[in-house]
């Protein structure tokens, strides 16, 4: 069996048939509106905050938005306390995704990672401390300058860590959060053409905007956003992907990101909506599996190779979603 296309295992995901799923889990999406500082990157942020908000209302989502409010709202409680009683609380509200969204600026001072919040500041180590028991499947989308050191603290299994930055010492403004905002309600985001963006796909459009905005202005980029799925704390710069994988290897042999990633969406199509919390979970699974698979192919023998393969495949067929890019490509 040399070749091999989805769309035969496809076709027979849909000759099976599927009972009516229960509603899923709510996602739990907490934004949070950071310092602005000067006065001229006020409009930006609440923008950026205008616009996830109205991507939270499309997915029937929960959001809770902090820093928006008169500074000492919610009986004078700081932005920073308020952060810490919203993700208590968040731990065990459910088994759907929790989204952490932090919009605004950053600092690093060689040491320790901050996001800069109206009154007491948020540390890096503080926000991983806060989250560290966190079971529900978890996304920590940090837009700010100098938010690269984000990545080695809260990296994890069943976690999607994105930072505005690859190092702390990238401490300009950042273009990359205004350009998500907009990705995750834009229908160009879909790049497999599924009917759905995942948060890949609104990655990698902010970050191709990103480019393309320093190349424009002539400027030298002072930004490179990374992005941590497997949990080894490392990122992956999403300038290189092609498509939504990526095709450099890390010099150091490490895995590269994007697997997981791939597999979170905000706003789900009707497909993915269908699915039940555990088949969502084991068809994530396989797909991991798949992508496992493929970076071993060159060690295995041919015959081997396809029949793991199959075996993945036809399992998977089950209850997988049809995506735009899934031929195979092996």
């Amino acid at each position: 069996m040399k070749t091999l296309k989805l769309g035969a295992f496809f076709l027979l995901a849909a000759t099976l048939g599927a009972a009516e799923a229960p509603a899923p889990e709510r996602a739990t999406v907490v934004l949070v509106a950071g310092a602005a500082g000067e006065a001229d990157y006020e409009p930006g942020f609440a923008e950026q905050v205008r616009r996830w908000e109205a991507a939270i209302a499309r997915a029937g989502a929960k959001g809770i938005t902090i820093g928006r409010e008169a500074p000492g709202g919610e009986g004078n409680v700081a932005d920073h306390d308020q952060l810490q009683r919203a993700l208590a609380a968040e731990l065990t509200g459910g088994a759907g995704e929790l989204w952490v969204v932090l919009i605004g600026h950053g600092t690093f001072d060689g040491k320790e990672a901050k996001f800069n919040l109206r009154g007491p500041d948020l540390t890096a180590g503080e926000l991983a401390l806060w989250l560290k028991e966190c079971r529900r499947p978890l996304v920590v989308i940090n837009t700010a300058s100098a938010s690269a050191p984000f990545i080695g603290q809260l990296a994890g299994p069943n976690r999607v860590v994105v930072t505005a930055t690859r190092t702390g010492k990238e401490q300009n403004v950042t273009r990359f959060g205004g350009f998500l905002a907009e990705a995750m309600g834009e229908e160009r985001t879909d790049l497999d053409q599924d009917g759905q963006t995942s948060l890949l796909e609104a990655c990698l459009s902010a970050s191709a905007r990103v480019r393309e905005f320093y190349k424009n202005e002539g400027r030298l980029a002072t930004e490179h956003a990374l992005l941590d799925d497997n949990g080894d704390g490392l990122g992956t710069p999403l300038e290189w992907f092609r498509g939504t994988r990526a095709t450099k290897k890390a010099r150091d042999g490490a895995t590269l990101d994007g697997t997981r990633a791939r597999q979170f969406h905000l706003v789900p199509n009707g497909d993915e909506q269908r699915l039940t919390p555990e088949q969502r979970t084991r068809r994530d699974e396989l797909e991991r599996a798949v992508e496992a698979l493929r970076e071993t192919k060159a060690g295995l023998d041919e015959a081997d190779y396809y029949r793991q393969l199959e075996t993945l495949l036809l399992e998977l067929a089950r209850f997988v979603v049809p995506r735009g890019d899934a031929g195979d490509k092996t």
